[in-house]
């Protein structure tokens, strides 16, 4: 353990942290700070997608970012944001925030550079993702890149979005209803199983119908405590912001530690620099790269700004961080705390974020995996993973964290790399882009 945590504090070191940081910020002003002006824009393409959807593609934009959502909620938002809160303090969530806001940025011009280089394999679906985009934007040259992030990818979601989830899952069942932890993981993995058989498609329609109502309930449920403790609140933002850049609350007490578990936990949440949540973007249709971004981009306002929000307020509102308590069982207290009986929700959170996540994650690193071996090798990785979700559910939590944290350092870095070197090309086909009518001036092909 102690050589993983090791490992983990290079990986997430300073280079780590200024890259992600720093190319946000890069792409948000040479953006012009469309991220921030057409977050409505966006919202509007993905509901419009319901109704009606043309074009090339196996899923419709609302599709694609409720798959990307499945993936992207789940324990960040509910365990993540009490571990920031316990180990770098109350302001470790105002880094969350400042790096999801630059995050928007990221995660728009990474699905924009998904959908307009991705390609149809031989079981004719459209695939992409930085893999893609690299070896088809950059050239052969460096091609070897874009392995090397199929190889993080495929590796990262037997943690991020597979081990991490399946234990935290099985943690909140115990602890709620005294559900086996085996139980958990062998119910979840023949779920997982089901799901995933049905490739993008069935994923797409599960997600769109669960997202949105688990996201629902949840933010609902947090409002309410919220609601209840109304003036309060004011004096929570303002401990969040008041530690944000002492470090008093934090582990060790260091403005490092604050940052960091703000930054990484928040890049761990909303997975803006990943390169996780284009490689669902390129299966939507109509397959416009611009539109297609502006809806992904969605997602990490969403996550982070909505949903690890309302996490965040009700734990600094309670009061109970910096004792014994980490993850789901922080978060469940805080609940409890500020309206007894309510831990239930976070319960009900955790089962259908881990859960959905696991289905998101299990499509993210089967096309890591395609990209690397073909399409061949499609059933084995389904079955591997349905095995992992069971022994995930039965293993130590801290192992898992910590294993998961340098795999997403590690597929982040090949990621933002092909970005900064095809930002050029994000920059051309948002300055040709219509917004007004919806689609691409003249002259903006490949």
């Amino acid at each position: 353990m102690e050589l993983l945590d090791r490992i983990n504090g290079v990986v997430w070191g300073p280079l780590t942290l200024w890259l992600i940081s720093l190319t946000g910020l890069y792409l948000m002003v040479g953006l012009r700070f469309m991220p921030l002006r057409k977050l409505g824009y966006g919202m509007r393409q993905a509901i419009a997608s319901i109704r009606s959807s043309k074009g090339e593609g196996d899923v419709t934009a609302f599709e694609s970012l409720a798959t990307a959502l499945a993936a992207t909620i789940g324990t960040g938002n509910v365990a993540g944001v009490a571990s920031a809160i316990a180990v770098g303090g109350p302001g470790a969530v105002f880094w969350m925030w400042l790096i999801a806001i630059v995050g928007l940025a990221t995660k728009y011009a990474e699905s924009l550079l998904a959908v307009h280089y991705r390609e149809v394999d031989s079981l004719g679906e459209h695939v992409g993702g930085p893999m893609y985009f690299i070896r088809n934007g950059l050239g052969p040259r460096w091609a070897w890149l874009g392995t090397l992030f199929a190889i993080f990818g495929t590796l990262a979601g037997f943690g991020i979005g597979n081990g991490v989830q399946a234990n935290q899952l099985a943690l909140a069942l115990r602890t709620s209803l005294g559900v086996p932890e085996l139980l958990t993981g062998l119910v979840m993995g023949a779920i997982a199983f089901a799901v995933l058989i049905g490739g993008i498609e069935r994923i797409g329609k599960v997600s769109e119908v669960v997202v949105p109502v688990m996201a629902a309930i949840y933010v609902g449920g947090a409002l309410i405590i919220l609601a209840l403790h109304l003036p309060e609140i004011p004096a929570a933002f303002g401990v969040i912001f008041g530690n944000a850049f002492s470090g008093q609350a934090a582990v060790g007490g260091t403005l490092g530690m604050v940052i960091r578990q703000g930054i990484a936990r928040g890049v761990f949440s909303n997975e803006s620099g990943l390169g996780t949540a284009p490689i669902a973007q390129a299966a939507a249709r109509p397959g416009d790269p611009v539109l297609q971004g502006s809806v992904a981009m969605i997602g990490t306002f969403i996550d982070t700004i909505v949903i690890c929000t309302m996490t965040a307020l009700v734990i600094v509102l309670s009061g109970l961080y910096g004792g014994e308590s980490t993850g789901v069982d922080l978060t469940i207290s805080a609940f409890n705390a500020e309206l007894p009986g309510s831990g239930w929700l976070v319960t009900f959170a955790t089962v259908t974020f881990t859960a959905t996540t696991i289905l998101g994650w299990g499509y993210y690193s089967e096309r890591c995996l395609e990209f690397l071996a073909g399409t061949a090798a499609i059933t084995p990785f389904r079955l591997l993973w349905v095995v992992v979700v069971v022994i995930g559910a039965v293993v130590s939590g801290g192992v898992i964290w910590t294993i998961a944290d340098i795999l997403n350092g590690l597929m982040a870095i090949p990621n933002l790399v092909g970005v900064l070197l095809l930002s050029g090309t994000v920059f051309r086909l948002t300055r040709q882009y219509n917004f007004r009518a919806g689609k691409q001036s003249a002259g903006a092909s490949r």
